[in-house]
């Protein structure tokens, strides 16, 4: 009861606030859930669909209505958000499935899932010829983020879509606007970047240490509040010194992110070796069956080269 009253007491809140939208979300995993029943506590209407349909169910709960098609689902709505896997479902969701001529005319599509630039500038060009409006609008922060409302959101598109998904954005986290279509993609593939190298950096080093003798866990407290201080230090840094490898975000989607910033550095003659090294590290630790461990996991790979397991 005092959850349900909770739910109508935010819902009322920000209806004296924003005026409502309708909005589909296409896509309901670890972060389609969580953002979709945001978005609904928000004040606004929402749909969700999901291949898997009984994964979209528990939105029922706080208000969210569950559609049979992504048709279905986008077909009275002013904003549709994507949430799908990689640039390839997005696409076929949109041009085969018949989400993009279901949308209405002057409608905004917001595509939140991480793929390639040249996707993003492809999709949004072929929905601009149906009359619908694109925001490529990655996002970072896992499903802790997700959660908490707390997301840094890339956004690349027109400037004055950014402004019209602010309602939306504002309900999800931080959004911040790039440059044109694609952009997005790009900053989120920079923020892959850093985080897939620098979760390789802390493993190597802290491996390293103990290696030779260090107490791992004492090496990263020293270490920390110094220069080599970071995110990726606390939080998977305390992941690799437990062992504990329960995915937030998991290896085989670090390598997916790596090999499309790949793909765009050899589309924009872009020279990235660093990348490449890492891209190579966390194939095989795919390859060694590591791929549904979090990401910190290249550790284990790193562990096993180095006979530390």
């Amino acid at each position: 009861m005092a959850a349900e009253t909770a739910f109508h007491l935010s819902k009322k809140k920000y209806a004296m606030t924003t005026t409502p939208l309708r909005i589909a979300v296409l896509g309901i995993g670890m972060m389609g859930l969580p953002m979709a029943r945001r978005l609904s506590e928000a004040g606004h209407p929402v749909r969700a669909w999901n291949r898997t349909r009984a994964k979209a169910e528990p939105l029922a709960l706080y208000g969210v209505t569950v559609s049979n098609t992504p048709a279905e689902a986008v077909q009275d709505a002013d904003i549709v958000i994507s949430l799908l896997e990689n640039g390839p479902v997005v696409g076929h969701v949109l041009f085969d499935q018949g989400a993009a001529r279901a949308m209405r005319k002057g409608s905004l599509f917001i595509d939140m899932a991480s793929i390639q630039p040249s996707e993003a500038r492809d999709h949004a060009a072929r929905l601009g010829e149906l009359g619908v409006a694109h925001l490529d609008a990655p996002v970072s922060g896992g499903t802790v983020g997700a959660e908490a409302g707390t997301l840094a959101i890339m956004v690349g598109g027109r400037p004055e879509d950014f402004q019209r998904a602010l309602p939306v954005f504002t309900s999800l986290g931080r959004a911040t606007h790039v440059g044109p279509h694609g952009a997005g993609q790009l900053a989120k593939l920079a923020n892959q970047m850093i985080v897939g190298i620098t979760i390789g950096a802390v493993a190597e080093a802290l491996l390293f240490a103990a290696k030779g003798g260090a107490d791992m866990a004492k090496v990263r407290e020293a270490i920390s509040g110094g220069f080599a201080d970071s995110r990726i230090l606390q939080l998977h840094g305390q992941r690799m010194v437990e062992r504990d490898f329960a995915p937030r975000g998991r290896m085989a989607v670090q390598l997916k992110d790596m090999r499309n910033a790949m793909a765009t550095a050899h589309e924009t003659g872009f020279d990235a070796p660093i990348t490449a090294l890492f891209e190579a590290l966390y194939a095989d630790g795919v390859e060694h069956g590591l791929g549904d461990l979090d990401h910190s996991g290249l550790f284990v790979e790193l562990a096993s080269r180095n006979a530390m397991q």
